[in-house]
């Protein structure tokens, strides 16, 4: 079976209680020089030296802070709308000046480099002073698995929880470095080669036009993410050639992809890589999905804690992006104590969390994909079987996890019609035969989250728990990936993507959720403002809606059973696209290549 690395992290805060599947490589030339495009310019490229660490001081007026996020999504509040700059939410959130400039200060006599942030200092220096800091030693991680490429050059992680220096301490501040290293969520599937231009299938594979029209989107003239910016956090650059196949097949003009690398940004443009596959999918699939956004890359070195929290960090600094798309995750009981020899490790998506609060403040909407492992996404402690349990950072209530189904459209030879049929969600079994274990299976990621608290908007539709669960929507995702028992289910659908030059079918939540990411842009340019938490928009119109707004009549099943209303398999449904844009009396995206549906 697959093993997920479980490094040693840093710090010894108390689990949550009540804060409110891998990419496989694929075959591709090698791509001539010249043809990775430069960074955005003026943006640096140059990591901090040595080994970097998140520094947090504690946030000022948490309960007012989730208080005002919740006003912010309210109609009936006089703070509707109404989003923070980083500097106010700094003075009204932030911890205090005084503390940020006394903790960077104590940094820098101990020889760190420091950049501070609304939150805390990023600081970074060589091994040693590290160590001798605070009282540990480092190493670098062992990964097998999923995770395995995602490991960055510089990755390292501590063998013990650390001791504070005395003046750090006096404010309170705690230390992470680098503990997991996240998978990103899509695969190839196990289906033969295909011809580019087939359109004769009732399962794709789907282009973005095929998925618009299947989801009945508003016509391109009508609403397609103009004035919105979608950012993507990947460790992996796309190549403008890709883009220019990709969109060129479908008669659209690429976008220009604004980069902004974090810690020095992604390696060179592998397109063997899962990397580069998951960089290639996200960017056609939200770009695909709102042609008129703008589109941003952040790019990391690796899917570490620190290069992931640095990335959302430089998101919610910049405030340029309205949606942050993540591809990525990782079960998150293995930062609890029973995964760790008895630590306590959850203060990472503590940290995660305050992040993406802030970055709600300011009306940025965090969305990620629910993981591909179905209801079965983390293994016991003792790595022997796969266990029910969800993803970080989709398990966040401050972020919206999009999980997924396999579509299926209308087939009239002869015609690029793709109108939706029907939709289902039943998993796909991997094949023991092949390594894998009894229950490992491929689906929507969902369940219940022992971790965080039922936030407020879930008590507005019955999610059977006493804690969050995921997912909260979902959209097209596909089935049969490699290594499953064949032959798979009848509906599995895929998606079309250009990597290396090549075009490929991949599969996944990591197509989902980015194509989710494109309707809030479409949403958000017709409702004309920020949604900050999309999740109270999710769940108020299901609740008002209801089928009006989502399919909920979806059979499947992904070790938990689909039902009429909010389930564990797709959340509240998968959207009537016009309709969720509040746009139900537009013209319709039409047949792929024509004007509404370009």
């Amino acid at each position: 079976m697959k093993r997920l690395f479980l490094a040693a992290a840093v710090c010894t805060v108390p689990l949550l209680s009540a804060c409110g599947g891998g990419s496989h490589a694929v075959p591709a030339p090698s791509i001539p020089a010249g043809q990775v495009p430069a960074s955005e310019s003026g943006v640096p490229q140059t990591a901090m030296r040595g080994v970097t660490v998140t520094v947090r001081l504690p946030l000022r007026n948490s309960d007012q802070l989730d208080a005002l996020i919740a006003r912010q999504s309210d109609k009936n509040s006089g703070d509707y709308g109404h989003f923070l700059t980083p500097d106010q939410f700094r003075s009204q959130f932030g911890p205090p000046a005084a503390d940020l400039n006394a903790a960077a200060n104590t940094l820098r006599s101990l020889g760190f480099d420091t950049r501070m942030t609304s939150q805390g200092v990023i600081a970074a220096a060589d091994q040693s002073t590290v160590e001798r800091t605070f009282n540990v030693r480092l190493r670098a991680p062992q990964t097998t698995g999923r995770a395995a490429q995602s490991v960055g050059r510089n990755v390292l992680t501590a063998d013990k929880a650390p001791t504070m220096p005395a003046s750090l301490a006096q404010l309170k501040a705690q230390v992470s470095f680098s503990a997991r290293v996240k998978h990103v969520n899509s695969r190839r599937v196990s289906k033969v080669a295909y011809t580019a231009d087939n359109r004769y299938s009732t399962t794709g594979p789907y282009w973005f036009t095929d998925l618009k029209q299947a989801y009945g989107y508003p016509s391109y003239q009508s609403a397609n993410g103009s004035g919105r910016t979608v950012a993507i956090v990947i460790d992996s650059d796309v190549l403008d050639s890709d883009l220019a196949l990709y969109f060129g097949h479908e008669y659209l003009a690429p976008p220009v992809v604004h980069r902004r690398p974090v810690d020095g940004g992604p390696s060179m443009f592998d397109p063997n890589s899962n990397s580069a596959a998951e960089a290639s999918l996200d960017v056609q699939m939200a770009y695909g999905s709102a042609p008129g956004a703008r589109i941003m890359l952040y790019g990391v070195p690796d899917l570490s804690d620190q290069s992931v929290l640095d990335a959302y960090t430089a998101i919610v600094e910049d405030n340029r992006a309205d949606i942050v798309n993540s591809s990525f995750g990782l079960c998150e009981l293995f930062y609890t104590a029973p995964y760790n020899g008895g630590t306590d490790f959850t203060f990472i998506l503590q940290l995660q969390h305050d992040i993406f609060r802030q970055g709600n403040a300011q009306g940025i909407t965090f969305v990620s994909s629910s993981g591909d492992s179905g209801a079965y996404d983390c293994v016991d402690p003792t790595f022997s079987f796969f266990i029910k349990g969800v993803e970080s950072p989709a398990d966040d209530p401050a972020d919206t996890g999009v999980g997924g189904t396999n579509l299926v459209t209308r087939h009239n030879p002869n015609t690029l019609n793709s109108a939706y049929v029907r939709e289902s969600a039943f998993f796909d079994t991997f094949d023991p035969a092949q390594g894998a274990a009894p229950n490992e299976i491929w689906g929507s990621g969902g369940g219940i989250s022992v971790l965080f608290a039922k936030p407020p908007f879930q008590q507005l539709v019955n999610t059977r728990a006493r804690t969050r669960t995921v997912p909260d929507i979902s959209m097209h995702m596909g089935g049969c990936p490699v290594g499953s028992v064949t032959p798979c289910n009848p509906d599995d659908s895929s998606v079309v993507t250009a990597i290396g030059g090549q075009f490929f079918l991949l599969i996944g939540t990591s197509a989902s959720s980015p194509e989710f990411a494109g309707l809030l842009a479409v949403t958000e340019q017709s409702l004309g403002t920020r949604l900050g938490n999309a999740n109270n928009y999710i769940y108020a119109l299901s609740a008002v809606g209801g089928e009006a707004v989502y399919r909920q009549d979806i059979p499947g099943n992904n070790g938990y059973p689909t039902s009429h209303d909010y389930n564990y398999v797709l959340g509240n449904g998968t959207p009537d696209a016009a309709v969720f844009a509040l746009k139900p009396f537009a013209p319709r995206a039409g047949n792929p290549q024509t004007p509404s549906n370009p």
